[in-house]
């Protein structure tokens, strides 16, 4: 069973409108260009289509969580950096030369829309722009600009989103250990959560145990995350291509699903004790967190 957490502090209500202010933030990032910008129609199109925004709202809630005003400057940048770091993961994904997906969020993918070599400038563009909008940021010191810059390069690259990617595309299809898998689906979910929810400690000024319980909550996060998304990779409702993973060595292949969810249970269950250990003063990360992934798990049963 998922740990339940009480609701009475639950600032769900407030959700709609951090949704929509990052939405707004995001739409006021990225602009219209020209009729003829094709890169900047593609950006937009990754990057504004209807989505859960689950990266950027856990880090204004943990931020939240941590003692800072939700609408503290600079604040709603980091979270919109994330998020457009995390579309132009996404456009890569779909490529031709990559999955081959056809749909994303229940529309064509921007490669299908504008064609890959426009998909893959936009995916470009977007993490460069992600870089300048925690630049220019305002009301955050230069020093706390620099952190949060180097923790999300650091999900980019080479021991981030691009090496699981990679391991993903070249080990999915042969056996592997069950050790093997989790380390992909680390790379692929877990360090971009790490980011978000450093970037938010960073904003927070938290101390290193902290820092370090964040890190530990992220991991487990991220594990459980795709376990989930590996779980529902048949199903109508989530607005990809269905049965991606078909072929593929992953988790739910090895246990079953009821196994997979099990151990997704059990991410969980790790996740809500390392997040109780880092956030003393607020509940709300928890409470979007358990109630994301009841939401997706009471589809299954």
């Amino acid at each position: 069973m998922i740990v339940r957490v009480d609701t009475a502090v639950n600032p769900q209500s407030e959700l709609p409108q951090l949704h929509q202010r990052l939405q707004t933030h995001l739409e006021q990032l990225l602009p219209c260009g020209q009729q003829a910008d094709q890169v900047r129609a593609a950006m937009r199109a990754g990057t504004l289509a209807p989505g859960k925004r689950i990266r950027p709202l856990l880090l204004l809630l943990a931020a939240h969580d941590m003692g800072c005003d939700s609408r503290q400057p600079g604040l709603l940048d980091l979270a919109c950096a994330v998020e457009m770091v995390h579309a132009a993961s996404l456009i890569l994904d779909d490529i031709p030369s990559m999955d081959n997906a056809q749909m994303r969020r229940g529309r064509p993918t921007v490669h299908c829309e504008f064609g890959e070599n426009v998909a893959i400038l936009a995916a470009i563009a977007l993490v460069s722009r992600a870089f300048e909008v925690i630049a220019v940021a305002p009301g955050l010191a230069a020093q706390r600009k620099s952190d949060a810059i180097a923790e999300l390069s650091a999900a980019v690259g080479l021991q981030g989103l691009v090496q699981g990617q990679f391991q993903d595309l070249h080990d999915g299809a042969h056996a592997r250990s069950a050790e093997a898998i989790e380390l992909t689906n680390e790379l692929k979910t877990s360090v971009l959560f790490r980011a978000t929810l450093q970037m938010a400690a960073i904003a927070a000024n938290a101390s290193p145990t902290v820092r370090q319980n964040l890190r530990s909550f992220a991991q487990d996060l991220g594990l459980a995350f795709q376990l989930l998304d590996d779980l529902t990779d048949g199903d109508k409702y989530t607005g990809k291509d269905r049965h991606q993973d078909q072929g593929k060595s992953t988790l739910v292949a090895m246990l079953g699903a009821e196994g997979a969810e099990r151990r997704l249970r059990d991410h969980l269950r790790s996740a809500d004790a390392h997040l109780a250990c880092a956030c003393h003063r607020g509940m709300a990360t928890r409470q979007y967190m358990h109630a994301l992934f009841n939401q997706q798990l009471a589809r299954r049963n």
